[in-house]
């Protein structure tokens, strides 16, 4: 909004001295071209002054004839010094008006095919005035559009991919049990409802992820010690650790300072970061959960010995469905956007939650930081 008012005002400035330049132009050119043309008009006027009194001689028609004369040579004069003010009046003003006018006729042109979808449209900004500064912004805002549209795109085919294969699996057994391949036994049945609860999870998720991103994620909050949701989620996930061989450690700062949280919403983060590190972390390897107090606030950290993140990844990990192993089968892990509600709900907390890496297979580390109460 400064933006804008700055550039309304700059730009008044510019109208009102573009009708300053015109008036002046017009005036300079009145100037000049009575110079040009009255010495031959008053030239013509005197020739005819004396040849007149050479023929008739002093009289009062005689007085009255050149009176006449007189009159319209200056006539003749101001309608040509006229004529050249308004020729040059208007040049000058179908310049500015373009100068002016022309980069938000383009703008305008742009957004009405940005409305129509054409989300690759941009404008020209040359120089570094106001109207410059509105077409960057201009087309930053189309940039912005055109990621959101193709995140749009991603993410409809992503949902499309996760809930195709719960699908296919769950029509392969039914059409193995009605055709007589697949024998009714309750382990066939295990599979279809695994299939039918990784969907319902994922629905779960996304109606999570919809309400996070658009700022209606509801929040109980309470005081809460820090400890109580960390240790409820690392007692969930223990024997996941186990049976994979992880070495898992919590160290906590004793007397930790309480929080204003929701006690269920900060054990799916929680959840969230330890089962991510566990998905990704190998047989063997160690995960390590530290909590203390600070001058920013309470910082929790997941450390991991796993395959660490590549830089061109750090910055995309908390973006939905995104992998950082591609080749990792989907059915081997979570819906994609576990990170992603996680950052929400942090944010919810009025916090921040980010993600470190040294390189590839040299582990990471998520980070969220809680205010404190005053």
């Amino acid at each position: 909004m400064k933006l804008m008012e700055r550039i309304r005002q700059q730009l008044g400035v510019k109208l009102f001295f573009s009708y300053v330049i015109i008036i002046i132009a017009g005036v300079v050119s009145l100037i000049l071209a009575a110079q040009l043309s009255a010495p031959a008009a008053l030239a013509r006027h005197t020739e005819r002054m004396e040849e007149m009194l050479y023929m008739v001689g002093n009289s009062q028609e005689l007085v009255d004839s050149l009176n006449e004369s007189f009159v319209v040579a200056v006539r003749q004069i101001l309608l040509f010094a006229t004529g050249a003010a308004l020729l040059t009046a208007l040049i000058v003003s179908t310049v500015v008006t373009r100068r002016l006018v022309g980069p938000i006729q383009r703008m305008k042109t742009a957004s009405q095919r940005i409305a129509a979808g054409e989300y690759d449209q941009r404008v020209e900004a040359p120089g570094e005035d106001e109207l410059s500064a509105l077409a960057h912004a201009f087309n930053q805002m189309a940039g912005r559009l055109s990621e959101t549209e193709q995140r749009r795109r991603q993410l409809v085919g992503d949902v499309a991919h996760e809930l195709r294969t719960p699908l296919a699996n769950i029509k392969g057994v039914m059409e193995g049990l009605v055709d007589g391949v697949l024998p009714p036994e309750p382990v066939t049945f295990q599979q279809v409802e695994r299939e039918v609860t990784r969907l319902q999870r994922l629905v779960q998720d996304l109606e999570q992820l919809s309400r996070a991103e658009a700022g209606q994620m509801l929040l109980e909050r309470e005081r809460i010690d820090p400890a109580r949701f960390i240790e409820d989620a690392v007692t969930r996930l223990y024997p996941q650790y186990q049976e994979k061989d992880i070495q898992l450690e919590v160290r906590l700062s004793p007397q930790l300072p309480v929080v204003s949280a929701d006690k269920w919403r900060m054990t799916q983060v929680m959840m969230n970061l330890l089962g991510n590190a566990l998905q990704y972390t190998p047989s063997g390897g160690r995960v390590e959960v530290t909590a203390q107090s600070t001058e920013e606030g309470l910082v929790i950290r997941v450390s991991d010995s796993g395959i660490g993140i590549a830089p061109e990844h750090l910055t995309h990990i908390f973006e939905r469905f995104y992998r950082v192993d591609k080749s990792r089968s989907r059915a081997g892990g979570g819906s994609g956007i576990g990170l992603t509600i996680a950052r929400h709900l942090i944010e919810a907390h009025g916090g921040s939650l980010w993600a470190e890496s040294a390189g590839p297979e040299k582990g990471s580390v998520f980070t969220f930081v809680m205010p404190l109460l005053p």
